[in-house]
């Protein structure tokens, strides 16, 4: 009873929320458009929730349209890691997508704190054509547990906040919203007619004629036993030696961020029992590329022998288990290092620029990355770094002092904030490097040795020359 009273306070606090979500005034945009069919999919089988929205869109003014507007509110633009758009021709099998341009933007006119994002087309839709959009939209850190602490028997129940209309700046004249959970048990949720649940989805509509703005807040609460897995903080390091290899070390915080666990902790239940403690996970996959070598993975203590690799001429996958089993709020702190071929990352342009390119993102499935530092140690002597990069990031450069170097070696640093799986794409870095600084370690390490032995005669010298005169 008191779990359902807290969840109509919530509700109640929802809808108050969206009435001052609408109280400022709508967007005028510079030509006229309506959504003629809008189908939502909104998938919560993990902790991050990815929403598949299909729209065609139809220009109803006078002048022609290039771009095509998104809203969103305040907490969802908080949460939004990924916005992709795409432009769909054919039908099922036959479908072709052609990907769009999306970036965000500012309207002083919308309704308090709506964010918008705008969807550059291929080519204006002029009077009366029509456009279907396929988009996708990632949200980080939407699922809130409740409760919020669990005993180590218990699920993990969370609940979602959405809207069972979409909120746009275009009036719609049909739509419908689906939601899928992970499992069958759902504990309640809001009802705006029509709505209809059938195993592991929930059917908000089909609504007709929704003017612009229309927004009807909801509530599901249901089961969610999945890894929540965050990454608080990773500092991935890609160091390029010329040598012929390029070593890569990531440091990781790794938080369980799902209910918090309350109680003591049993191993003999854990091991005994197949349903105790749901809700944790003790080990986690990483995807790192093929042909790896000197692998390991070690914490604060040493190296941990617990993890498995499976590598192919595709990908190589490692199995890591911590030392213990994560439960909500417990963290750990681990390294996991690695060596690729230097051939395999490294490439010459024809106007002699050397570039890596690699993987940006987080080698670990199904993982939120709060705060993602990527370090490219380019090696000494390396010249003009420039960074490419598909997504916003912030860049900066730093220098690294090795063992032999004389200069220092440039680090291009990449920084980025709640980065999720759709991230793990190829980015480069781009630099001008000549082999003449190849030579410049061995003859280093010559000059080093050569001194020494030139010490040594000295000394035994010197030492012969004490010796004759004692005798004398």
């Amino acid at each position: 009873m008191e779990a359902m009273a807290i969840l109509r306070l919530a509700l109640v606090f929802s809808i108050l929320t969206s009435f001052s979500l609408l109280a400022g005034s709508s967007p005028s945009p510079s030509t006229e458009l309506q959504i003629v069919t809008a189908e939502r999919r909104i998938d919560l089988t993990s902790h991050i929730v990815n929403v598949f929205l299909t729209l065609k869109v139809e220009n109803i003014g006078e002048s022609p349209a290039s771009e095509v507007l998104l809203a969103f509110s305040p907490t969802e633009s908080d949460r939004l890691a990924v916005v992709k758009a795409a432009t769909s021709a054919g039908k099922k099998k036959k479908k072709s997508y052609l990907p769009l341009d999306v970036t965000p933007t500012d309207l002083p006119d919308g309704p308090n704190g709506t964010k918008y994002y705008l969807i550059h087309l291929l080519k204006p839709l002029g009077k009366g054509e029509a456009i279907s959009l396929e988009v996708l939209y990632i949200l980080t850190h939407s699922l809130e547990p409740f409760p919020v602490e669990i005993s180590q028997s218990e699920s993990q129940l969370v609940y979602y906040r959405d809207s069972a209309k979409i909120l746009s700046p275009y009036p719609i004249k049909q739509q419908a919203t689906f939601l899928k959970t992970p499992t069958s048990r759902v504990e309640s949720f809001t009802r705006v007619v029509p709505t209809d649940r059938a195993n592991t989805e929930l059917r908000y509509g089909p609504y007709e004629e929704q003017p612009p703005f229309s927004y009807s807040p909801i509530i599901v609460h249901f089961e969610n036993n999945k890894a929540f897995a965050v990454v608080e903080e990773l500092v991935r390091e890609i160091e390029i030696s010329h040598w012929g290899s390029i070593q890569v070390t990531e440091h990781y915080k790794l938080v369980h961020a799902g209910a918090k666990h309350k109680g003591a902790f049993s191993r003999v239940e854990y091991q005994s029992r197949p349903n105790n403690g749901v809700s944790s996970f003790k080990n986690l996959l990483a995807e790192l590329p093929p042909r790896v070598h000197s692998v390991y993975y070690r914490d604060n203590i040493g190296n941990i022998s617990s993890s498995r690799l499976r590598t192919n001429f595709k990908k190589s996958e490692l199995l890591i288990e911590p030392r213990y089993p994560l439960f909500g709020g417990w963290k750990s702190t681990f390294v996991i290092g690695y060596g690729v071929p230097l051939e395999d990352f490294l490439f010459e342009a024809a106007d002699g620029t050397r570039y890596l390119n690699y993987s940006f993102g987080c080698p670990l499935a199904e993982t939120v990355v709060d705060k993602l530092t990527v370090k490219v140690v380019l090696s000494e002597g390396s010249k003009n770094p420039s960074a490419v990069v598909p997504f916003p990031v912030e860049q900066r450069t730093e220098r690294k002092y090795s063992y032999l170097d004389v200069v220092g070696r440039t680090v291009v640093v990449l920084e980025k904030s709640n980065v999720v799986p759709e991230h793990n794409s190829p980015f480069q870095v781009y630099y001008q490097f000549s082999p003449i600084y190849m030579l410049a370690e061995p003859l280093m390490l010559t000059s080093v040795f050569f001194l020494f032995f030139m010490a040594c005669v000295t000394y035994l010298h010197l030492d012969l020359s004490i010796s004759k005169i004692k005798q004398t």
